[in-house]
């Protein structure tokens, strides 16, 4: 049975979401703070304390890592190593972390130890196991999340919502940036916002994958409540990421 929501468990709750402040003037249908979580996949490596400096100061206190190993996707990215260095520029940033890999349990430990505060891996690749992950995750004093692609319908993570701390809903196909918001992908955030009012659970949604001003307010009014931002954030490197960021703001104001 899913796991209701009680007061000791909203107290947590509260206690952990308390640590990251809901950046941006949007609200979700909960009528809660919406927040923007930049994707380092679109930040300039090569200038990447530059790319971080401003974060924080524009209340961007979130920073999504897309870990891609080339055969749940396929492209490469970056592994725990660069993410001990990312680390190293900022000790306060919420490192939130999207393994989109094979054998996704096998990679934990060692993006635990690099930084990260929350863990997201595919159900898709966690096969059968997606429950033993999400407890596994969870034990190791950080948060828990997981994923499905476009084409994964929510009735493949209904049964392990209950030990879910966020559902990440792909709106493109995982693996690559720059791609255009797939609209019907919106309709699972609908359908997890009904679902986490039904069951009484209390995960974040948080969308990936082609927002910006002119998707975001979609999202937002979807029912969303954490966006990655790649491109939006980043394009034009680290001069225009204030710019970037007002734009993205701009374009929720007053979504409810």
């Amino acid at each position: 049975m899913p796991r209701k929501t009680t007061q000791s468990s909203r107290k947590r709750t509260a206690t952990r979401r308390r640590s990251v402040s809901a950046n941006g003037t949007a609200r979700n249908r909960r009528g809660t703070g919406v927040r923007i979580a930049p994707s380092m996949l679109a930040a300039d490596f090569s200038n990447l304390q530059q790319c971080i400096k401003p974060l924080r100061s524009l209340q961007l206190s979130w920073l999504h890592l897309d870990i891609m190993d080339g055969h749940f996707v396929p492209n490469i990215s970056f592994g725990p190593g660069i993410v001990n260095q990312i680390r190293k520029l900022d000790r306060q940033l919420y490192f939130d972390v999207h393994l989109m890999v094979d054998h996704p349990r096998d990679f934990v430990k060692d993006f635990l130890e690099a930084g990260a505060n929350h863990i997201t891996f595919h159900a898709e690749a966690a096969e059968d196991d997606s429950e033993l992950l999400l407890k596994y995750i969870r034990r190791q004093k950080i948060s828990a999340g997981v994923s499905i692609k476009p084409r994964t319908p929510i009735s493949a993570i209904r049964d392990v919502l209950q030990w879910a701390d966020m559902v990440l809903v792909m709106t493109v196909e995982p693996g690559f940036g720059g791609q255009k918001l797939i609209p019907s992908t919106l309709n699972k955030v609908r359908e997890l916002v009904l679902l986490r009012e039904e069951l009484g659970l209390e995960y974040l949604i948080q969308v990936d994958g082609g927002i910006d001003p002119t998707t975001a307010p979609l999202a937002v009014a979807a029912g969303a409540d954490v966006l990655v931002a790649g491109t939006s954030v980043f394009r034009g490197g680290s001069t225009k990421i204030r710019q970037n960021t007002r734009a993205l703001r701009s374009s929720m104001t007053g979504i409810a």
